[in-house]
């Protein structure tokens, strides 16, 4: 996974007050927790079965920063935003499903619709050239989850390769996944952040200024080339 930046700094508020309630119930009396699928700085994804049903889901573990002064894991307010944003692009062919949250005294862990067919940016390099008509079809796939996004006000910030994720093997149906950097961004807001995937960020995430759904499509337009 490549490296993201992203500027650092919250205030004592944003890291104490939870604002919402997660399922607190025992996670592996639910689930059974299976190998892992990824993972980032401060969050690990696993393949998980619903004991009660048999259905394989994924599982972002995502780590809670437990002090202010820490560096260590992610602040209250940021994955409240994650999951915030998750329950409001439900619905999308093209957009991972949340289906549960739970809660424990370490992490808050994301169920999330399995899917397994691996990252865009690794069927890529397997391929190493892809003709002009799949290249069009996967764009016009994120093309299409953008779009329910930006549709609602939620602008991604970390389009790239790795977050669009093949639904199956053999199958050219593509999810956008990964939304802790994203933002609700209404209209006439301004809203300024260090944040994504350097090779992917647009002029003015570097430059510091508003950011807005072109900071997506600047993105996919890195990733179209990449095709």
């Amino acid at each position: 996974m490549r490296d993201e930046f992203k500027r650092q700094g919250t205030s004592k508020a944003e890291f104490d007050v939870p604002t919402m309630r997660f399922n607190e119930e025992p996670f592996e009396n639910a689930y059974e927790i299976c190998e892992e699928l990824g993972s980032g700085q401060f969050a690990v994804v696993r393949k998980v079965i619903r004991r009660a049903t048999g259905v394989q889901y994924a599982a972002k573990f995502i780590r809670k920063r437990r002090y202010q002064s820490s560096r260590r894991g992610v602040i209250r307010s940021d994955i409240e935003r994650e999951v915030d944003i998750l329950r409001s692009v439900g619905g999308s062919e093209n957009v991972i499903e949340l289906i549960d949250v739970y809660e424990t005294p370490t992490d808050v862990i994301l169920i999330l619709e399995l899917v397994s067919g691996g990252e865009l940016f690794d069927h890529v390099c397997a391929k190493e050239c892809l003709g002009e008509s799949e290249a069009a079809g996967f764009v016009r796939q994120i093309l299409l989850g953008i779009k329910h996004l930006h549709d609602r006000n939620i602008v991604h910030l970390d389009i790239k390769p790795e977050n669009v994720m093949l639904k199956r093997k053999g199958e050219f149906k593509v999810k956008l996944i990964d939304f802790g950097l994203s933002r609700r961004i209404l209209p006439g807001a301004i809203v300024k952040d260090m944040i994504g995937t350097p090779e992917f960020v647009a002029p003015e995430v570097v430059n510091y200024e508003p950011l807005s759904t072109a900071t997506d499509m600047w993105a996919l337009g890195v990733v179209t080339y990449i095709l």
